[in-house]
């Protein structure tokens, strides 16, 4: 009988630890794992969304400016007064019928999802092939951030007027979100250095690194088109874009990355990995290899490994969205002696007028509109444009690449707003919210201070530009009223908005409905 006894607590000691290994093994250590993985970055849960949420605008903790900076979760209601005063005035608030998405959902998911399945293949591949670099598989989430701000694009705009989505996808590259287990493929392109990066969550985003200084301006005796791209030029574009509720500028954010551990440490790319060193000053440098500017002398470097720059959203792939490439009619001569028809001939925009595609639609009052945030931002570096291919002529343009802007507030550059000059054609809207913004309760001024804050670079750019800004906008102002008083104002201001804003004065922003 003790024998039975004691065989039966042998087995009763048995069963519970086994019980006791098996919790252990597929319940505690799983939840431990997974909330250490929280503890450091937010990069791929499927569960949650990806980044904190943010109210646009919304300023960071003091900690935030540095290379380890945290986000402040800040509530609607405790957003910035002057930006939420803005976007819910009546001229932000015009409601469109609405528009022809670019992707359908199930085709992006589809696409994308054969993508990573395909990537992962071909890094297990090579890791049985016994190249060093450690195996992670690739996943698409259907509530990541990027894929939701891709299946957004529509007709219209790059993104909905009041939809948060670019708060939390400009709150993921500000976050670098993935940074956890998401090894970057890094790699240079195009003439100046950029970075391509690729998270775990099949996310996309480019990085372009500091090149200037941002009291620095671009010399006189520089040509636009050798002029250093910046990349607080960049983000103050996209928050431009948006103020002035154009929304084609995909998101922006600024971010610092640690050049050894999140660049070099972590590429695949060998050509890039060899060109790391370390300058006199001991700070960690790298160039790229490329045609044009990419040596020794175009390095950048870290401090001693912090790199500033900006991140900007990918648009979706080119298979699942084809983009035509189209000369801008109103492009610079890129030679030092040439010049340009538009230059020489004053009534160069009766010919563009009854040239396809401008003779239809709203192309050309797109193209005006592009020339009045060029002429803000003071970019000249406006060769081509690019449209979504599904749309044809009746898209939105994109404004794609502005690094070059931002770079002289002591001049204004009037040959920008040739489009406008000579076609004297300005859409209703752009031009009520133009006016909106000379308002001393809207200066444009004060909404870009304000909503630049919100940025982990802050102060994104001088003080000197954002005063520059209220003054070209009082010259293209000026232009428009020089145009109705030459031609009239229904030849001049293109009605876009129906009978919704007939009693406006567009001498003052009153609304009389």
């Amino acid at each position: 009988l003790p024998r039975l006894r004691d065989r039966s607590r042998f087995f009763i000691i048995l069963a519970l630890s086994v019980a006791f290994t098996v919790d252990l093994l597929f319940h505690i250590l799983p939840q431990l794992y997974q909330r250490s993985i929280r503890s450091q970055c937010t990069c791929d849960e499927p569960s949650r969304q990806s980044a904190a949420p943010r109210s646009w605008g919304s300023s960071h903790q003091a900690g935030g400016r540095s290379g380890a900076a945290q986000t402040q979760i800040l509530s609607q209601d405790s957003g910035p007064f002057k930006l939420r005063k803005l976007f819910s005035h009546p001229f932000y608030q015009t409601q469109r019928t609405p528009s022809d998405q670019l992707l359908r959902r199930k085709d992006a998911v589809k696409y994308y999802s054969y993508k990573a399945k395909r990537n992962n293949r071909q890094r297990k591949k090579a890791q049985e092939e016994n190249i060093t670099a450690p195996y992670y598989s690739s996943r698409v989430y259907l509530n990541s951030n990027w894929l939701k701000f891709q299946l957004a694009i529509d007709r219209d705009a790059l993104y909905p007027r009041s939809d948060p989505l670019i708060d939390h996808h400009t709150a993921d590259e500000k976050a670098l979100n993935g940074k956890c287990d998401c090894k970057k493929v890094v790699k240079p392109s195009g003439i100046q250095l950029k970075i391509l990066l690729k998270f775990q969550n099949f996310g996309k985003a480019t990085f372009k690194p500091m090149k200037q200084k941002r009291e620095e301006e671009t010399p006189e005796d520089v040509f636009y088109f050798v002029d250093i791209q910046r990349h607080n030029a960049e983000i103050a574009a996209f928050h431009l874009d948006r103020i002035l509720d154009f929304r084609r500028v995909p998101p922006v954010a600024g971010r610092r990355l640690n050049v050894s551990k999140e660049i070099r440490d972590l590429t695949r790319n060998e050509d890039l990995k060899s060109t790391f060193f370390v300058s006199p000053a001991n700070n960690v440098c790298f160039f790229a290899r490329c045609p044009y500017m990419c040596k020794t002398e175009y390095a950048v470097c870290g401090n001693p490994d912090l790199l500033e720059g900006s991140i900007s959203a990918f648009l979706p792939d080119l298979y699942l969205a084809p983009r035509e490439f189209i000369p801008h009619p109103w492009k610079r001569s890129y030679t030092f002696a040439e010049r340009e028809e538009w230059e020489t001939n004053p009534r160069y925009c009766e010919k563009i007028k009854h040239t396809p595609p401008y003779d239809r639609g709203t192309r050309l009052l797109d193209i005006i509109d592009m020339a009045i945030f060029d002429f803000l931002t003071g970019n000249m570096d406006r060769h081509h444009y690019e449209v979504f291919a599904r749309f044809a002529k009746d898209g939105h343009i994109i404004h794609f690449d502005n690094a070059r802007g931002f770079g002289k507030h002591s001049h204004d550059e009037l040959s920008i707003l040739a489009p406008l000059a000579q076609c004297c054609r300005v859409k209703k809207s752009t031009l009520f919210r133009l006016q909106l913004l000379t308002q001393e309760d809207y200066r444009l001024s004060d909404m870009m201070r304000e909503s630049l804050l919100g940025d982990r670079l802050a102060p994104v750019v001088t003080e000197p530009h954002l005063l520059a800004l209220d003054r070209r906008l009082r010259v293209i102002l000026d232009t428009v009223q020089k145009c109705v008083r030459k031609h009239g104002q229904e030849d001049v201001i293109e009605n876009d908005m129906g009978h919704v804003f007939d009693g406006v004065n567009l001498n003052s922003t009153s609304t009389s409905r």
